[in-house]
């Protein structure tokens, strides 16, 4: 779970401590488990600084928190500091930016070569999928890993995303689909033919950042005739 770690400090030394945090990023390069830090100035006081840095995981901070290079900053960090510096550690329970580049990664995943990867990182365990093609909704991730396989193995294919808008927990996805038809889809043999739909998936999220439901709305009838299904119809 993301975690995120807030330094509260108090000087009137701060183009010392910008510094000084550029000196951190170069000697902790390679090693530093930080994947993202802001600093922000106080309106009302404009020696009052925060910054905020965000971890994969409570232990990753941990790592990074025993690195002999932060223990020397932190050091020279107190010199600058009008009084000793406080921390606050916080759990991440919701996060709409989390939330949108899960989704972003559930789409790349799908796409991959190769054998398909666990999603347990993904997708909850009792995962809910509503698409309006099948007959009925897929609950569970084992049987969510069987449809994404059914897919996987009639065509090579890629999603662009094309939009993404996050509200609360939930995340829409407006992408396009490009494929080759290359395997035999619903009685359907390979055609080789390049096709591509548009659509939109809704997600919803759990509190730890996995998508325990989602709802697809794509162009499944133009699929059919782009490969071919329903030429004999239309003579």
């Amino acid at each position: 779970m993301t975690f995120v770690q807030l330094i509260d400090c108090k000087t009137s030394r701060f183009d010392e401590m910008n510094r000084l945090m550029d000196t951190w990023v170069e000697r902790t390069r390679g090693k530093r488990t930080a994947t993202h830090s802001v600093i922000g100035r106080d309106r009302s006081d404009d020696s009052h600084f925060i910054e905020i840095v965000e971890f994969p995981s409570y232990e990753e901070a941990m790592r990074n928190s025993n690195l002999p290079e932060t223990d020397e900053v932190f050091r020279e960090m107190v010199a600058l500091c009008e009084e000793r510096p406080t921390f606050t550690d916080l759990e991440v329970v919701r996060d709409e930016q989390l939330y949108t580049a899960n989704a972003r990664r559930f789409f790349e995943i799908l796409a991959m070569r190769g054998e398909l990867p666990p999603l347990d990182g993904l997708l909850a365990e009792n995962y809910h999928d509503h698409d309006p093609a099948n007959e009925q909704d897929t609950i569970g991730m084992d049987a969510m890993r069987r449809e994404i396989e059914m897919w996987r193995s009639a065509f090579d294919f890629a999603f662009v995303i094309d939009d993404q808008i996050a509200e609360g927990d939930r995340v829409c996805t407006r992408w396009t689909w490009k494929a080759r038809h290359t395997g035999e889809f619903l009685g359907i043999p390979a055609t080789g033919r390049n096709v591509a739909i548009t659509g939109m998936t809704i997600f919803r999220f759990g509190e730890d950042g996995k998508i325990v439901e989602g709802w697809w709305q794509y162009d499944r009838l133009g699929l059919m005739a782009q490969i071919g299904a329903l030429d004999e119809l239309e003579t």
